[in-house]
């Protein structure tokens, strides 16, 4: 068995999986959408710099922090946005039980 082929075969099924193909659709849907597209942008660039600061034992800054959690408000009052929040979470859902279940082959 090659380790490198079986790699090749899981990303397949990933991309083949409800979802991803769900994800997918969803974010086709966002990238016509420039608001929505913008706002779903600009969440993530602040969820990123908030979980930095939180590692690296700073402090949020408190207009940064107001900020995602208006846009986090927002996002779930729009359809789309909501929609793509979901599926994202469902595709973080599965990768971290993949990588589980490798890590679990390491031990």
């Amino acid at each position: 068995m090659n380790v490198y082929d079986e790699a090749h075969n899981l990303a397949r099924a990933i991309r083949e999986s409800n979802e991803f193909k769900e994800f997918d659709r969803i974010r086709k849907a966002v990238d016509d959408d420039k608001e929505t597209s913008d706002m779903l942008k600009e969440l993530t660039e602040l969820q990123v710099q908030l979980q930095t600061a939180q590692m690296t034992g700073q402090q949020p800054d408190k207009d940064m922090f107001a900020r995602f959690q208006s846009l986090s408000t927002m996002a779930m009052t729009k359809p789309l946005a909501a929609q793509y929040l979901q599926a994202q979470m469902a595709i973080a859902t599965m990768m971290n039980d993949v990588f589980g279940i490798i890590g679990e082959s390491i031990k």
